[in-house]
């Protein structure tokens, strides 16, 4: 898009919005602020995106042609899934050379260009380092299998057969959810969490550690901004591997995840790269407890800065949905345990779980546009640092898979193996998996009404939904109600305005059934957040204090309000401010 329609858009928007209301910027003291908590982070799907060459897959270049509309959006981060050189089995997540780009991708030269084109913008990078595994391509990998007494035979884990059979773990990723692999070369078993192709490395190896962060100083020195730890959680294995308790599969990071060195592993890669760059660093989990979230993220623990954890999505893996009362919960839950040290992620979907709009909201045509923008207004009036999806400031929604040939996702394709091998209700299976996979939020993003929705000239290698002639940039682009307008006038709200950041966070009227309501205070500063969760209208008496309070935000055209009492309409979200 181009800047001056950008400008004329935002005097679209009510000025509220783009103004710097905060009362006590210049007066209050912010202690500990720094960039990558004030900045709306954008993730980019790049096999999704756009496609610049005609191949049917979205690529560096096509990003690169996209950079004005992403600085439109308002977003001050971007966090690119994995482009590295790969066999792409789980889609660039089973890397087999952590400095080359996948040619698909394009090259080196398109990410540098890339890279400066952001930070001519004000726009930071975040790279997705996938290091708990390799591929099984990767030459590590290779020769380290071919023999036993190899140089690189330590820097996966094996376990050789006349030992037995291995103890039990489990993978997410295999049709058997068996994680130990035999290998005929060496007649020894290998360790794979995730898919049989992601042999686990073997961070016990002084020598693996040393050649991860020579690898993530390779990016840094090219000027990244952030490092995103992939499965990292995982990485530090007790080594004896014993066995594992009946009824382990209930809390399954306790046994797998916050090995026994973790902390130390992340210190000295804190020392390593961290501390001689100016880089922020996020790690996927965050552990089982608040304690384990604290132990990564805390400043005087020199780990991460961050904490990225799933209650919050867990919320809904199931068809049953969520309880309003439930997210609540969470949400409330976690930021009072972070109130006073450390920093949050804030967050409802990413590459791995389906469309927000869809599991969150409602999509139905009555319904998608108003529940995708309290959805927005939640997650960026919320204390942490916000991620969005790609797509998600459009409101794009799942798409609807009816047969397992139609699935890309490794998950999902092994997952129905597994499923089908165990008897399982396949109907059920079929019907969750529709719901819940990972290829839902991958589908390709929606420019415009031509055909494959302006993201390719050719077929895409995931078809894009047959909604894109109504869901898409250029219908959005310039309708100041559309869900894309809303999101960037909230990513405007949030960027002039430090209460929306730093601010304390209170709920009130825990038990309404329909409405999620707090506030947000820093200093003089104060913002009321109004969120009807609900298909029905929804009423909420007004404290004194907010009866004449002034709106600025509000996902409808109009509020109905007494002076006393407000009436929501479904999927109604307001912003108001004394």
């Amino acid at each position: 898009m181009k800047k001056s329609l950008y400008l004329l858009l935002l005097l679209l928007i009510p000025l509220a919005c783009v103004e710097n209301t905060n009362k006590t910027d210049e007066k209050t003291e912010i202690a500990n602020r720094a960039w990558w908590k004030e900045g709306v982070i954008y993730q980019i799907y790049p096999r999704s995106f756009k496609d610049s060459d005609g191949d049917g897959v979205g690529d560096l270049r096509g990003v690169i042609d996209k950079l004005d509309y992403i600085e439109s959006l308002g977003v001050k981060m971007v966090w690119m899934n994995p482009f590295f050189e790969s066999p792409m089995v789980d889609n660039g997540y089973d890397v087999s050379d952590y400095r080359a780009i996948l040619p698909a991708f394009g090259s080196m030269e398109d990410f540098d260009e890339l890279l400066a084109g952001l930070h001519q913008r004000g726009i930071k990078f975040v790279l997705d380092v996938v290091v708990n595994h390799s591929s099984d391509q990767h030459e590590w990998f290779k020769q380290s299998r071919s023999s036993r007494d190899n140089p690189y035979r330590d820097y996966y884990h094996w376990w050789p057969a006349e030992k037995g059979d291995p103890p039990y773990r489990y993978s997410l990723f295999d049709a058997e959810g068996n994680a130990w692999k035999y290998d005929s070369i060496t007649d020894a078993y290998y360790l794979h969490y995730f898919a049989a192709e992601q042999p686990d490395l073997n961070w016990e190896n002084p020598k693996v550690r040393e050649e991860v962060y020579d690898i993530m100083k390779f990016w840094a020195d090219k000027g990244v901004d952030g490092f995103r730890l992939d499965a990292f959680q995982f990485v530090s294995k007790d080594t004896t591997f014993p066995a594992w308790p009946k009824g382990y599969e209930k809390d399954f990071i306790k046994y797998v995840g916050m090995g026994p060195h973790l902390h130390s592993y992340l210190q000295e890669m804190n020392r390593e790269v961290f501390s001689k760059y100016d880089v922020f660093s996020v790690s996927e989990g965050a552990g089982s407890t608040f304690e384990d979230a604290h132990l990564l993220v805390d400043a005087d623990r020199n780990e991460l800065d961050m904490a990225y954890h799933f209650e919050t999505v867990d919320l809904v893996n199931s068809l049953e949905g969520y309880k309003l009362k439930e997210l609540k919960e969470v949400f409330s839950r976690w930021d009072s345990a972070f109130a006073e040290k450390g920093w949050i992620s804030i967050f409802l979907s990413n590459h791995d779980v389906s469309r927000i709009v869809s599991r969150f909201g409602n999509d139905t045509p009555e319904y998608r546009s108003p529940s995708a923008k309290l959805l927005t207004t939640f997650l960026l009036s919320m204390r942490g640092t916000p991620y969005t999806y790609y797509g998600d400031e459009l409101g794009m929604t799942n798409i609807d898979f009816q047969s397992i040939e139609q699935y890309q996702d490794i998950a999902a394709i092994n997952g129905y193996q597994k499923a089908l091998s165990e008897g399982a209700d396949m109907e059920l299976h079929m019907q969750a998996l529709n719901f819940l996979s990972r290829d839902n939020g991958r589908t390709p993003m929606q420019w415009d009404s031509t055909e494959h929705a302006g993201f390719s000239t050719a077929t895409p290698w995931l078809p894009v939904n047959e909604n894109y002639t109504e869901i898409n940039v250029a219908a959005q682009d310039s309708d100041p109600n559309s869900v894309l307008n809303h999101f960037r006038a909230m990513t405007a709200l949030r960027n002039n305005n430090q209460v929306l950041i730093y601010g304390d966070y209170e709920m009130l009227a825990p038990e309404h059934e329909q409405i999620y309501a707090y506030t947000r205070t820093l200093g003089e500063d104060q913002m009321l957040v109004l969120l009807n969760f609900s298909e029905s209208t929804a009423r909420m008496v007004l404290a004194d204090g907010w009866r004449s309070a002034r709106e600025v935000i509000n996902n409808y055209t109009t509020l109905e309000n007494d002076g006393t009492t407000v009436s929501l309409k479904p999927w109604q979200a307001v912003i108001m401010q004394p």
